[in-house]
């Protein structure tokens, strides 16, 4: 397995295609160190010294036998499903947010399924090619991302109806030797610091997409690739150093720019009845990843809420305590979902097993509807210093600091810097870039809510349910 060290020697020798802010920049950017910061963290759970971490972090791969990060491996059981959901809670509790590797894996376990499943309808040969690609993916411990979301264009139109072709990523030219492809992918979380970028379709293609039914898998600085990027990160910290500030994500629109992909990173080329498929599955395994790490989220707010009306005195106040509830409860039932789609899964053809469509939707449904509601109870509990905090290097000025520190205090029994430590936590998450940025991807991460509704509503048995009505009303349907 790669060490943290190796994953940054590997992305700072990659060719330069990172654009941020008009400058073309190598992945050494300081405004990418953070959401480096982050994948470095899961390849450390790999050789944590706490022997749960290390469990939850690896696993064992059903091609050879090898202990391989469980961010390579493929879900051979439902013990896999639950194992992958409690990983990503926990690492996301040490980052205070996302941990950005579940983007490549989720996309890696819907190819296993869907490469399985066109080779047996159509006679392909995609799931060979993607279990080699899987072998050299696990052996070199690869950091990776998907790129799903197509730029669209106009929403009304399907691809092959766009005025501009390029809306939606597709191909331009099929060779003995592989494709060329052309397009853009939007809101690619840590295309700029993966090593690999897998592709697949963002949506149900009709015969007349088959040209836009393409997935496949390349490096990430692949001649043709440009990724212009935006760094997310709280305000760097001066004096007052803790860990949520390390830590950080990135965002890319990715352009393809007529790129030459090998058939043999080609895992979908034309099959236009399967574009949906793969689509949806990944959506699927990635809302599952969402029942591990949102439930994460609402643990640091749930723990910041707690603390902040402790250090204010009011920590037995009957609202502060319905508050609190309320938080467990969507922490809780969110991740119980997920729980729930693992042990309802099933195994597909592949032997990959797949969580149940209903339980992951309807806990990543749960968790987008209350996102703003949660911030909104610890701006509640907090009170306006969060958004009015002096600047952290007033606290140590010679001059000012003695009266900062003394109109700080809340409880006389907790130390001032205490006091300035919660609230200086609090702004990063909620008063920051960075914080607003995470109430957007809280609602439309995974899919926007509309297409998990149209997940629950057409995975759901409702003529059992019209049955039970009829029943209990003595309706008998004529034969």
């Amino acid at each position: 397995m790669k060490t943290a060290g190796e994953y940054k020697e590997k992305i700072f020798s990659m060719k330069k295609n990172v654009y941020m802010d008009g400058q073309v920049v190598g992945r050494d950017d300081p405004k990418l160190q953070p959401g480096i910061n982050t994948v470095c963290l899961t390849y450390d759970a790999q050789t944590d010294s706490d022997a749960k971490i290390r469990d939850l972090a690896t696993a064992t791969s059903h091609l050879n036998g090898a202990t391989i990060s469980r961010f390579a491996h493929c879900h051979q059981s439902v013990d896999d499903l639950l194992k992958k959901q409690e990983m990503t809670r926990l690492l996301c509790q040490k980052t205070g947010s996302c941990i950005l590797r579940c983007m490549g894996i989720d996309a890696v376990n819907a190819l296993s399924v869907a490469t399985h499943e066109v080779d047996q309808k159509k006679g392909t040969d995609y799931h060979q090619r993607f279990l080699n690609y899987l072998a050299y993916f696990q052996e070199n411990d690869i950091a990776s991302t998907c790129a799903q979301t197509d730029v669209k264009g106009n929403r009304k139109l399907r691809p092959h109806q766009q005025e501009d072709p390029d809306l939606y990523v597709r191909i331009v030219e099929q060779r003995p030797d592989g494709i060329i492809v052309n397009g853009a992918k939007a809101h690619i979380t840590m295309a700029a610091i993966a090593e690999e970028i897998i592709v697949v379709p963002t949506r149900v293609m009709t015969p007349d997409d088959e040209g836009w039914a393409v997935s496949f898998a390349i490096p990430a600085d692949t001649e043709g690739v440009k990724l212009a990027t935006l760094g997310k990160y709280p305000i760097p910290r001066h004096q007052l150093h803790a860990p949520f500030p390390t830590y950080g994500s990135c965002d890319s629109m990715v352009i393809f720019d007529n790129v030459f992909v090998p058939n043999e990173r080609v895992f979908l080329c034309g099959e236009h009845e399967f574009a949906g498929r793969l689509a949806l599955l990944f959506a699927l395994y990635h809302r599952h990843s969402y029942t591990g790490c949102k439930p994460a989220i609402t643990d640091v707010l749930m723990g910041m809420t707690a603390l902040v009306a402790e250090y204010l005195g009011i920590e037995k106040a009957q609202h502060i305590r319905r508050n609190l509830v309320d938080l467990i409860a969507v922490a809780e039932l969110v991740y119980g979902a997920g729980l729930a789609s693992a042990y309802t899964a099933h195994e597909t053809s592949s032997g990959t097993w797949e969580p149940n469509v209903v339980y992951c939707n309807v806990g990543r449904r749960h968790a987008g509807m209350h996102i703003y509601e949660e911030y909104e109870k610890l701006c509640e509990v907090a009170g306006g210093l969060c958004a009015t905090l002096p600047m952290e290097r007033d606290f140590f000025n010679d001059e000012i600091k003695d009266y900062l520190n003394k109109y700080i205090m809340r409880r006389a029994d907790i130390p001032a810097e205490n006091h300035h430590r919660i609230y200086r936590l609090i702004m990063d998450y909620i008063v920051s870039a960075q914080g607003a940025s995470k109430l957007i991807s809280g609602v439309h991460g995974g899919g926007s809510p509309i297409m998990e509704e149209i997940a629950i509503y057409g995975n759901y048995d409702m003529q059992s349910k019209k049955q039970i009505a009829k029943d209990l009303a003595g309706i008998q349907d004529k034969k």
